[in-house]
């Protein structure tokens, strides 16, 4: 191989433009298509992976190298080479094409993390492609970014979104949502907060929950999404959490007070105040809070409503899935039938309503057709009637109660449906529906799921996991007093 200077020796130029040649082919191929598409005669010739194999042996063998890069990290003392080719380089990278525009050498400092992967990045620079696992999408995001390589910036970000449920012996949904922060990727935030949200309890017995910063914890502990078994297993984590991390007194007290109290029975209250440590150090912080729980639940709701202000998160549910807020339901076969089920409900969270129940029924259609959609009579032909195709017709899920009762005064019910998946093994919520009493079901209910393919993602051996959960929520009739 000619040795390089300054000036670059004739090999060198005619590979550049070999390279050039190829990647015009390219074009032209495209064009080509597009020309003859018309014409039943036109054939596409494709050797497109012939090409990829050429372009990779390039960079295997160094054939023509016209620049090398030297990649140093601390964890070695020895750079990694890597003989490149000017033009694959900069076609990809803007900053490849400055460093490389004045000098054909040119050395490089990484991360030990980003340096054990340079070897994969320069090779989608060649080849269009590039396979990763869980803990190399942050090293090669973070190489795509510094070398402003936006496709495959953009593609491991994507990679991150759909692998967020993907199983991990220390997770990484926590890792990737500090990162995203850290690099202002806000759709890569939101994505990792609902996931976080949604698949709560996965989290808390995970080694990931010791690693959630007090920023995190606090956004969590603000969201009235959050999907889990019960209040008590969320003060529970938050607990363990406190007495790992040990932070200031008013980063403590400041976690404690976004618990919401009213939404543990009084019996669980007094365990917590009697054998929990934390709660015992940090008593004064919360001791109105715990005093305010104890009167929401010995008094009517609707008494109590005059003297607080019940419009605010402290008694607000969240998504729990204990028995008393809700009912899991398996349709089986779920694009044959429409189905039905009634399950029952504790009318409020305050144990004032602690034996009051309410009966919902639930019926669920496979393709319910909009107004706009049903057959109507044609004025053309006497009693034909529009066509209408299943496929027109989406999934309805509706939710009533079975009973009115003068105890609902006071009391909305919001109620949530939660859309459970299999991901890489495991059972997670993918969608949470939504909708308030002043609406019997979802309007946008699996609005793009294909139940008719015992393929579709949303279903689980051929049945759908729902899981449907009613949330009282208690409003003032008569104004506060201050």
């Amino acid at each position: 191989m000619a040795r390089l200077t300054g000036t670059r020796p004739v090999a060198t130029r005619r590979w550049g433009c070999a390279a050039a040649f190829l990647l015009l082919l390219f074009t032209v191929q495209a064009a080509q298509k597009a020309d003859f598409s018309g014409d039943s005669t036109a054939a596409t010739i494709n050797h497109s992976l012939t090409l990829l194999q050429r372009l990779q042996e390039l960079l295997q063998n160094g054939n023509g190298s016209d620049s090398v890069l030297r990649v140093r990290s601390a964890a070695s003392d020895e750079p990694k080479v890597f003989h490149t080719h000017q033009l694959l380089l900069s076609l990809q990278s803007e900053v490849f094409e400055s460093l490389l525009r004045n000098q054909s050498v040119v050395t490089l400092y990484e991360p030990p993390e980003t340096a054990a992967l340079f070897e994969k990045f320069i090779r989608y620079l060649y080849c269009g492609g590039v396979s990763i696992l869980l803990h190399q999408a942050i090293p090669m995001h973070q190489l795509a970014s510094k070398y402003r390589v936006w496709g495959l910036q953009r593609g491991v970000a994507e990679y991150m979104r759909t692998h967020l449920a993907s199983e991990s012996s220390q997770g990484h949904v926590v890792g990737w949502y500090q990162y995203a922060v850290r690099v202002g990727d806000a759709a890569l935030q939101e994505s990792c907060l609902q996931f976080l949200a949604w698949n709560l309890s996965a989290v808390l017995g995970s080694a990931e929950w010791g690693s959630v910063s007090v920023e995190l914890l606090l956004l969590l502990l603000e969201r009235s999404d959050l999907v889990l078994h019960s209040e008590l297993e969320l003060y529970t984590a938050v607990e363990g959490w406190l007495s790992r991390r040990q932070p200031e007194a008013p980063v403590a007290e400041r976690v404690l007070r976004a618990i919401r109290y009213p939404m543990i029975a009084p019996s669980q209250l007094f365990r917590l105040q009697a054998q929990s440590a934390v709660l015992a150090r940090h008593r004064g912080a919360v001791q109105d809070l715990l005093f305010q729980a104890f009167q929401f639940h010995a008094a009517s709701p609707l008494h109590f409503a005059k003297y607080f202000d019940v419009n605010c998160s402290m008694f607000l549910p969240r998504n729990y899935l204990a028995p008393s807020w809700g009912s899991q339901w398996v349709i089986t076969n779920p694009a044959r039938d429409d189905r039905s089920t009634s399950f029952q409900t504790q009318l409020g969270p305050s144990s004032h309503d602690a034996g009051k129940r309410v009966t919902w029924n639930v019926l669920f259609s496979p393709r319910w057709l909009p107004v706009s959609l049903r057959p109507v009579y044609s004025d053309s032909v006497a009693g034909a009637i529009q066509p209408v195709r299943i496929e027109d017709g989406r999934p309805r899920l509706v939710i009533t109660p079975a009973m009115s009762s003068p105890d609902f005064a006071g009391v909305s019910f919001q109620k949530t449906v939660l859309v459970g998946v299999r991901q890489q093994g495991r059972v997670l919520v993918k969608h949470a529906y939504s909708f308030h009493q002043s609406s019997d079901e979802a309007a946008d209910f699996l609005l793009h799921a294909d139940l008719q393919k015992r393929t579709s993602e949303y279903l689980i051996d051929n049945s759908l996991h729902l899981h449907i959960i009613i949330k009282p929520v208690y409003h003032s009739l008569i104004k506060v007093k201050k």
